[in-house]
């Protein structure tokens, strides 16, 4: 009988592992476009963001090559190992942590490397909550279960949060769909997104006193008609008293946590405000770059926003507006094909898993990879917030390709082996 783990290459995905190449060569390619310097034309010079980038994808597919070598078991018992490890790093760049854009996340590495412990803190979360997950009697429906999930969730979020770097927190929150996956009660998705109305409708009126009262009219309402229901009447007033106290909790976020740049960018998505010569700059010159790439783009290193850096962060957080410009709307619904692709061909090699822990790991790798896209994207068209993180495989960077790297070749390496030893 064969052993699996000696075939390994004839069980790979091959199909996920040419989406990453391509997504990481477009980004290699956009990143020349958006950094280029006259002085250092060629893609291979390491003075340069595109040659370095060049570094690191290959660091990937080494990494890549690597996992695959692996036997899958080790992955498991090595989850609380990179989970612990995170934490540590999480802690560390809190006190020697180089502080670049307002926020205290990286670690030099000298010679002009970085890294940044909360890219690889989302892979190694995924990691610890699909060991938690599959274990024995683990029941994401019971209080327990639910709390324990939760709060593997939600300590490496607080240590980002004190960075303060709110937008690699929000990213956490994502994973909320692997425990709906799971069992979790559909209402919490409901919920999440009534807070999430709450919280838009809070800022946006600020006052106070007519949402409030609106809450107490429409809860008097549906306890008047269920008056006789004592169980759901309660439940209500409990619901009520929560959802006040959460409208009073993003006032004091939003006024005395957020940072004043943090508040502009929600007040700018909003319609509060308007500071196209401030806050708003970034994100409506990457608005006029999209728009003007028109349909088929302006060509390849052709692009006049890019080309005199109208947008900062171009190389980064912003590389979708070069995309846009010089691929235009047609090279732009490429990438997000490429994209919806890699989030549903990830969620087909989830339910394709004999074992609990890799169904889970799968889902969790595609909500993490999921939200940057959305959210990345809709920044550089100005319908969310600016929140400062990166494209999977296309923004520059070392330490988001590689996180992104491990994240998605584990759960390569481990759907390579769905056929052999099945563990929890």
């Amino acid at each position: 009988m064969s052993n699996p783990q000696r075939s390994f290459f004839f069980n790979v995905d091959w199909i996920t592992v040419f989406l990453y190449l391509a997504l990481c060569t477009i980004g290699w390619l956009n990143i020349h476009s958006a950094a280029y310097n006259p002085k250092y034309p060629g893609l291979f010079n390491i003075a340069t963001d595109y040659g370095k980038q060049f570094i690191y994808i290959n660091i990937g597919i080494v990494l890549g090559i690597f996992i695959l070598l692996l036997e899958s078991r080790l992955i498991t018992t090595l989850a609380p190992a990179f989970y612990g490890i995170t934490t540590l790093l999480l802690l560390l760049v809190l006190v020697v942590g180089r502080n670049v854009g307002g926020n205290q996340a990286w670690i030099s590495l000298g010679g002009g490397f970085r890294l940044q412990p909360s890219e690889f803190a989302k892979f190694s979360t995924c990691l610890m909550l699909a060991r938690y997950l599959s274990g024995t009697n683990i029941k994401v429906t019971e209080l327990k279960s639910f709390l324990v999930a939760a709060g593997i969730i939600l300590f490496p979020m607080a240590l980002i949060m004190l960075q303060p770097d709110a937008g690699s927190t929000l990213v956490f929150s994502c994973l909320i769909f692997v425990l709906y996956r799971e069992g979790l009660s559909p209402y919490f998705l409901i919920l999440e997104g009534l807070f999430i109305t709450l919280f838009v409708l809070t800022i946006k009126l600020n006052n106070l006193t007519y949402i409030v009262g609106a809450l107490i009219i429409i809860a008097a309402i549906i306890i008047f008609f269920a008056k006789r229901n004592r169980k759901l009447v309660s439940t209500i007033f409990i619901g009520l008293c929560i959802t006040i106290a959460f409208v009073f909790s993003v006032k004091f976020l939003y006024n005395d946590v957020l940072k004043p740049h943090q508040k502009v960018r929600i007040d700018i998505v909003l319609g509060i405000t308007s500071d196209l010569k401030g806050k708003g700059y970034n994100v409506n010159q990457s608005k006029i770059a999209i728009g003007s790439g028109k349909l088929w783009g302006k060509g390849y290193m052709q692009g006049t926003q890019t080309k005199y850096s109208f947008v900062p962060e171009q190389s980064t957080d912003f590389i979708f507006c070069t995309i846009g410009e010089e691929w235009g709307f047609a090279g732009s619904v490429v990438v997000l094909g490429l994209y919806l692709f890699l989030v549903l061909r990830i969620i087909r090699i989830a339910e394709r898993q004999r074992s609990p822990f890799s169904r889970v790991y799968a889902y969790g790798a595609a909500s993490v990879i999921f939200f940057h896209v959305v959210i990345n994207i809709g920044m550089t068209i100005g319908i969310v917030p600016s929140i400062g993180i990166p494209l999977p495989f296309i923004s520059y960077g070392g330490s988001s390709l590689i996180s992104f790297t491990l994240l998605l070749f584990v759960l390569i390496k481990l759907d390579s082996n769905r056929m052999g030893i099945v563990y929890a």
